[in-house]
């Protein structure tokens, strides 16, 4: 288990091991999530919707009226 200390500023230091795994460099962001239990999820947001543009090719173009699953 990676552990890692706040400092009196708020400050901590994401441990190698994890930063590996999550793919974090330098400006990745964290998304933190406190559960009502208390626990604490914490996710790396390595991309940006931006980023993911044009990355999903497409072949046919479908109009609205034809995504309506309750059309007759």
């Amino acid at each position: 288990m990676a552990e890692s200390t706040i400092s009196s500023r708020g400050r901590t230091t994401v441990p190698a091991q994890v930063r590996k795994v999550l793919n974090a460099k330098p400006g990745t962001r964290l998304h933190w999530h406190v559960t009502p239990d208390g626990e604490v999820l914490v996710r790396a947001k390595t991309l940006s919707i931006r980023e993911l543009a044009g990355s999903v090719k497409v072949s046919k173009r479908v109009d609205i009226e034809d995504m309506d699953p309750w059309r007759s």
